[in-house]
């Protein structure tokens, strides 16, 4: 199966990132999103991304009106899907949403269609029925930011066909990513499994009063020679996901110190616009954050 049409539903962060990388490395792309200002923040996104691959990777303004004319947007769902090859599927992080959408995508998907979800949380089992093909759906799942971050977390559940399995992971591939295939489902897959220890030590420090967020990001920075610490990192993901994580886990364990932690991160950071790295602030300032000062680990 050759793959040359693209639907990227969700024009989130992670979402218009794979649609810029796709579209960069030469496929037809169409961004879907429910609502028409998830498209406007979508084609925002991309304009700041033309600016960074103009100056990171030296690309033309004919080169990058190349991309442009790749990327289609549209809120219709039967319109984003009707000749799509494969979807890749980033919308929030909330089952009941998931599901729902699955059930309308398997109304208008071609039988050809591949369906793949970029959950961080949540295991393909677990709306894989609603796709109406669990057969020919997956996990493939990028970090952040995709094009230097370029890993593509491939990842079956017990129904998915080894033969469609095989495709994600030469797509991922042909997208510009390294294939981390995983064969047997693993909440957070590889990469979260190790990260979110972290990021959650990282919180636990200084929501609890122990350390502020420099000092631990220093901290890390320092010792393991990473660039960049757990603050740095949850900027890059965005407050907004943390947020969505950190509710709908202090929900599940009824735990309050979690629920509070929720609401703070929603008051002195969401409701103040500060979203992290994708609105030019949030623990860090962008486009220069501190933690690139040549002097900050002195």
């Amino acid at each position: 199966m050759e793959i040359k049409n693209v639907t990227i539903a969700g024009a989130g962060v992670l979402g218009a990132q794979i649609a810029w990388q796709t579209a960069y490395k030469g496929f037809n792309v169409v961004v879907f999103d429910a609502f028409d200002e998830g498209i406007k923040k979508g084609k925002e996104f991309h304009k700041r991304f033309a600016e960074i691959f103009k100056n990171t990777k030296g690309l033309n303004d004919d080169e990058l009106t190349s991309i442009f004319n790749r990327i289609k947007y549209t809120t219709d769902l039967h319109e984003a899907v009707n000749n799509a090859d494969i979807i890749s599927e980033s919308i929030p992080e909330n089952l009941e949403i998931k599901k729902s959408f699955y059930k309308e995508l398997s109304k208008y998907a071609p039988e050809k269609t591949i369906f793949t979800t970029n959950s961080s949380t949540m295991l393909p089992s677990m709306f894989a029925e609603e796709t109406g093909r669990p057969e020919k759906f997956l996990a493939l799942h990028f970090a952040n930011p995709v094009w230097d971050a370029n890993i593509g977390e491939v990842m079956m559940h017990k129904n998915t066909d080894e033969k469609y399995f095989d495709i994600v992971i030469e797509f991922a591939k042909n997208i510009g990513m390294v294939p981390i295939p995983i064969k047997k489902e693993q909440a957070g897959y590889v990469l979260n499994t190790l990260l979110v220890p972290l990021l959650t030590a990282g919180q636990n420090l200084f929501f609890n009063g122990i350390a502020d967020y420099e000092s631990i990001d220093k901290t890390w920075m320092i010792s393991t020679g990473a660039p960049v610490g757990p603050f740095g990192i949850i900027d890059m993901i965005g407050l907004q996901t943390v947020y969505n994580i950190a509710l709908m886990n202090g929900k599940r364990t009824n735990n309050k110190q979690i629920l509070e932690r929720a609401n703070i991160i929603k008051k002195d950071w969401i409701d103040k616009g500060k979203l992290g790295l994708a609105t030019g602030e949030g623990f860090y300032k962008y486009p220069n954050p501190r933690y690139k000062d040549p002097d900050f680990l002195k």
